[in-house]
């Protein structure tokens, strides 16, 4: 009878362990082996960005940081939310947005260009935020100091001053008939400023006239392309969000006129500017992305992150547009850019 007991108590024990198991899991919650084989719920993450318009420099900023993130395992649809605003370059949108995203919770704010960053850092306070496509973050007030920018701000700036000197001194070398340089750009856009007064200086150290024409919105883009036409010898933008995503007109008038025309930023020049000095976008977002996975993953604040830029810089062509613009290539402009295959487009 003893033996019977104990048989029929080790049935009725395995009966529940194997009961025990069929109830594991039953929530439908993601989950992942820890340490030990321990089933743990797979962490999620919520970012928001804040876009002031659309154009390709910036679309492929925000690629490139989406791709880190991927990269590093936080990808959309599976662990990642992206709540993507855009402003459409419109002031009040842009505020308007950062004041929505201010008040929602998110694990990480990203700000693409200088208006975004700007209405992003004057209303996100508690959470951390991230800038990319900012040309000056000082003269922007994003942050105080680059190197310890403190708060909850950082990011990486799409500018290094010396882009737009070494690109003057490319036109001055090998276009000696341009006396002038027309320059269309929104006053109004702390950026273009900084750097059409950086081009302005290169370009007076060989005697070379910046003649400027202002635009307010992106409808008077082509209106100042054309008021360039017998002012100009060139034309030249900078990263001016307004003027980029009117770009199309600028280089039709270029083209019917036969005015080379340069550009800040290597999408322009794909689209058919002749020339930049500059990178790849994608490259930019992806190298604020990586800050990004630091944050999230590995709990560093952004006030402890060195606000960085782009330091590899070259020189890149579109031979297409060349041809369109009436500009002979010779063999000593090819010679100046050092990646050849990637950066002399065909």
């Amino acid at each position: 009878m003893l033996k019977k007991k104990m048989l029929l108590s080790v049935v009725m024990s395995a009966l529940l362990v194997t009961a025990a198991a069929g109830c594991g899991n039953s929530d439908g919650k993601k989950s992942e082996e820890g340490s030990g084989g321990a089933q743990t719920e797979k962490k999620s993450y919520k970012i928001a960005i804040s876009q002031i318009v659309e154009h390709p420099s910036l679309d492929a900023t925000r690629e490139g940081f989406l791709a880190a993130l991927k990269d590093a395992g936080i990808a959309e649809g599976d662990n990642l939310k992206v709540d993507y605003k855009n402003a459409q370059g419109d002031s009040a949108n842009n505020l308007s947005i950062a004041q929505t995203i201010a008040s929602e919770k998110e694990d990480l704010v990203l700000a693409i260009a200088t208006p975004s960053a700007q209405a992003i850092v004057q209303q996100v306070k508690d959470k951390p935020v991230l800038f990319a496509a900012v040309t000056d973050p000082l003269d922007a007030k994003v942050v105080t100091n680059l190197d310890q920018p403190g708060g909850n701000v950082s990011g990486v700036s799409d500018t290094n001053p010396a882009a737009v000197q070494k690109l003057m001194d490319f036109v001055a070398k090998n276009f000696p008939n341009v006396k002038t340089v027309g320059l269309v750009i929104n006053e109004g856009e702390p950026n273009a400023v900084v750097m059409s007064k950086n081009a302005e200086e290169a370009l007076s150290k060989h005697n070379i006239k910046l003649v400027k024409a202002a635009v307010t919105n992106t409808s008077e883009v082509k209106q100042a392309a054309q008021s360039l036409v017998g002012r100009a010898d060139a034309i030249f933008i900078t990263l001016d969000n307004m003027v980029v995503s009117g770009v199309d007109t600028i280089i039709q008038v270029a083209n019917e006129n036969h005015i080379p025309f340069f550009s800040s930023d290597r999408d322009t020049v794909e689209k058919g500017a002749f020339a930049t000095v500059g990178f790849k976008y994608f490259d930019h977002g992806y190298q604020v992305g990586q800050m990004a996975v630091d944050i999230l993953k590995n709990g560093k604040k952004p006030g402890d992150m060195k606000v960085t830029m782009q330091e590899k810089l070259d020189l890149i062509l579109n031979l297409k547009a060349a041809a369109a613009q009436g500009i002979i290539v010779t063999d000593d402009m090819k010679n100046e850019v050092e990646d050849k295959e990637k950066n002399i487009i065909q």
